[in-house]
């Protein structure tokens, strides 16, 4: 093992980022260090380095990328022991202070041939599990299951909508439907984001540019949805979905924005009595139920990886997950090859 690696380095000040050749860290106490196999290419990734999202507790002005990390432990810091040559995925961060750090925006992430984790964010995984499914497990997946599961608590036969069938869009259609939630509408502007939809199990695709709420009553006897969720995170979606909730109906908000939140009909939101329901991240039993999910079968991640790059080329993988070349759900970067 080599004293250095290659790593995709932001500067946080300048925006600029790239793959150089880095120092490789050596775990403390309670810590271990991980050759990763797989690394996903987040929207919130492409955010850090266009300056619409900063870190909160970053210390100096560069971080290592990739919060979505699977690999194999190599070495084993002082007092850890039984982690060596595990397969594990890691939990896209950890409280420290009593907040909540991000690995890959507040402390160095997985965009290298090796990163450092404590042994409390380490998941195991089966060997079934391919490295590049399971790196997107913690955040892609874990995000809208805890949406679905914690923030909006969805039961069976409830029917819902989800308006963004992106990467975590369509996470949220397929654990949806796992949850028993039914009739499940999908809403996307792209043609090919709508047939995923309905392959992944939605009961109805539409465009957004179609009378949704008039589809939506139709579907649901005059009804309307229980939930809608946002993973656009844009103020036309926020509208329409609104005019499609039921009664008592919430409208869960997973799709970040620093622009203000409006209601155009206040009135009739407060008379109907719904809900405005703010979503972030996911908690560590969240990811422990995804990976026994797949481990018993009832979870298919196989449809979600659109691609893969080797780590040299994450810059490129930046720019096609910002100009959705392809459509893509999840884009992989595999930094050992």
């Amino acid at each position: 093992m080599t004293d250095s690696m290659l790593a995709g380095r932001l500067d946080v000040r300048t925006k600029r980022f790239e793959v150089t050749e880095v120092p490789r860290p050596t775990p403390g106490p309670g810590q271990v260090l991980v050759e990763v196999r797989a690394a996903g290419i987040c929207l919130s990734d492409v955010h850090l380095v266009d300056g619409t999202l900063n870190p909160l507790f970053l210390r100096g002005d560069q971080v290592t990328l990739g919060h979505e990390v699977a690999g194999v432990v190599a070495e084993e810091g002082e007092g850890v022991s039984g982690w060596a040559g595990r397969r594990v995925t890691l939990q896209a961060g950890e409280e420290i202070g009593g907040w909540i750090h991000t690995r890959g925006v507040d402390y160095d992430g997985g965009w290298a041939q090796y990163a450092l984790s404590t042994v409390g964010t380490l998941v195991p995984i089966p060997d079934s599990l391919p490295f590049e499914q399971a790196c997107i497990v913690p955040d892609a997946v874990s995000t809208p299951w805890a949406s679905i599961v914690r923030t909006a608590g969805v039961r069976a036969g409830e029917p819902v909508g989800v308006w963004g069938i992106g990467g975590l869009g369509a996470h949220a259609v397929q654990l949806l439907r796992l949850a028993g939630a039914a009739p499940i509408v999908a809403v996307d502007p792209v043609g090919s984001a709508r047939q995923r939809a309905l392959d992944l199990g939605a009961d109805l695709a539409l465009d957004p540019s179609e009378d949704v709420a008039a589809r939506v009553r139709e579907l649901t006897g005059g009804a309307g949805l229980a939930y809608a969720f946002d993973f656009a995170g844009v103020p036309p979606v926020r509208e329409q979905a609104v005019r499609c909730l039921e009664r008592d109906g919430g409208l869960v908000l997973v799709g970040l924005t620093d622009q203000p939140l409006t209601i155009r009909n206040g009135t009739q939101f407060s008379y109907f009595g719904q809900r405005l329901l703010g979503h972030y991240g996911s908690e560590p039993q969240h990811v422990e139920q995804l990976v026994a999910l797949i481990r018993h079968g009832r979870l298919d991640l196989s449809r979600s990886i659109s691609g893969t790059l080797p780590l040299e080329e994450a810059a490129r993988g930046i720019e096609m997950l910002e100009r959705k070349e392809g459509d893509p759900i999840r884009l992989v970067l595999l930094p050992n090859g």
